[in-house]
């Protein structure tokens, strides 16, 4: 049954989770020295591979479970522990330092600034730093509360929305680094970090209740 506020809620959360604000250090890092146009380009390059990562977990995640032999609510708790971990690393705005340190193993200062290419979109920038491993697990769990061709068309659409937010994001990264500066971007981190902090709580709930019937 179509639950409006139960999919905003997903748009909400999965764009926490993806937190286009946090990849912005390391974004503005890969693509120094570009033009704006470059900029604008690995961005959209990003935009492409987040949809594809999630799409394919939406449509394939299911047979990716079966393959290992592992049940959803098993999932769903294993999923909900790790969005959990991901939020508290946020709530401690650890977020942007680890991606910095990240980034700083990756890009070397003394070499001359070339054209960003699609693999450097692909990676670190879609995957893992937007579609890590919390936003997919996100998507498959949340595939599976119903089984119906509209809810996995809507989940599509969540999909593309985040994609969307994350594209944006990328593409006003250097107005939000000159106003925003590092302190505004860690308040904002810890918001969202609060957000999927609760929507951690539901997924594990649910999962342990699926799990272990006599406790609901």
């Amino acid at each position: 049954m179509f639950d409006l506020p139960e999919y905003l809620k997903l748009v909400a959360g999965l764009a926490s989770i993806v937190n286009p604000i946090g990849v912005i250090p390391i974004f503005l890092s890969l693509t120094e020295g570009q033009g704006s146009s470059q900029r604008r380009l690995i961005a959209f390059q990003s935009f492409m591979a987040l949809n594809i990562i999630l799409l394919v977990a939406l449509v394939a995640g299911e047979a990716i479970l079966s393959f290992f032999s592992i049940s959803l609510p098993s999932f769903r708790v294993a999923g909900g522990l790790l969005i959990l971990l991901t939020a508290l690393s946020m709530l401690r705005a650890e977020t942007i330092e680890s991606r910095q340190l990240t980034e700083t193993g990756t890009v070397d200062p003394n070499e001359p600034p070339t054209l960003p290419d699609a693999p450097v979109a692909v990676v670190p920038i879609a995957i893992p730093l937007l579609g890590g491993p919390g936003a997919i697990s996100t998507v498959i769990v949340y595939a599976h509360t119903q089984e119906s061709i509209e809810h996995t068309l809507l989940i599509g659409l969540v999909i593309l929305s985040v994609s969307v937010i994350a594209l944006v994001g990328l593409l006003v990264a250097p107005l939000m680094d000159t106003v925003m500066g590092k302190t505004g971007m860690n308040v904002i981190s810890r918001v969202m970090g609060l957000i999927i902090t609760a929507i951690s709580i539901e997924f594990i709930a649910d999962g342990v209740k699926e799990l272990l019937p006599g406790l609901g």
